[in-house]
């Protein structure tokens, strides 16, 4: 099982109901795609380097790793010269949707990364179990109407 794990630059510390989540991973020897920002991509490395855990795999815009706490295997995505900012990031984010079984997300209610992440799952027909850190709760995003909802109802 592969999982992808995402969320916003901004937030810089996991709450005990994510750490909860990260530890049955860890526990059911799940392999997890992470990108190589700063932010959540950040913190889930340095928890999972804490543990010592090695099933991990770095996605990397054109292979070159920003952050890369634990020394894992990279992922090299191949991203067009033409394709900047935004859409230079988001090819490797497109990347482990498509990878990935099942997705956790931190979402803030305003980061356009994260929620394009859970579109793109939602598109592919996997759920995405979303952290909504403004009522700090989990909610299971099964479909494009689910995140509908919640978008609109926060």
């Amino acid at each position: 099982m592969q999982v992808f794990i995402a969320g916003p630059r901004t937030i810089s510390r996991l709450e005990p109901e994510l750490l909860k989540h990260l530890d049955t991973l860890i526990d059911n020897g799940y392999t997890i795609l992470i990108g190589d920002s700063i932010g959540i991509d950040k913190v889930v490395q340095e928890y999972l380097a804490a543990r010592q855990y090695k099933k991990v795999k770095i996605y990397a815009s054109n292979g070159i790793a920003r952050v890369n706490i634990g020394g894992w295997d990279v992922m090299k995505i191949k991203v067009p010269a033409d394709k900047k900012g935004f859409a230079f990031y988001a090819a490797k984010d497109l990347a482990m949707a498509d990878e990935a079984d099942y997705g956790i997300m931190v979402w803030n209610g305003s980061s356009k990364g994260t929620l394009n992440n859970f579109l793109n799952m939602a598109r592919l027909g996997k759920k995405v179990l979303v952290y909504y850190t403004p009522d700090r709760k989990f909610h299971l995003m099964q479909s494009l109407e689910d995140i509908k909802k919640l978008y609109l109802n926060h």
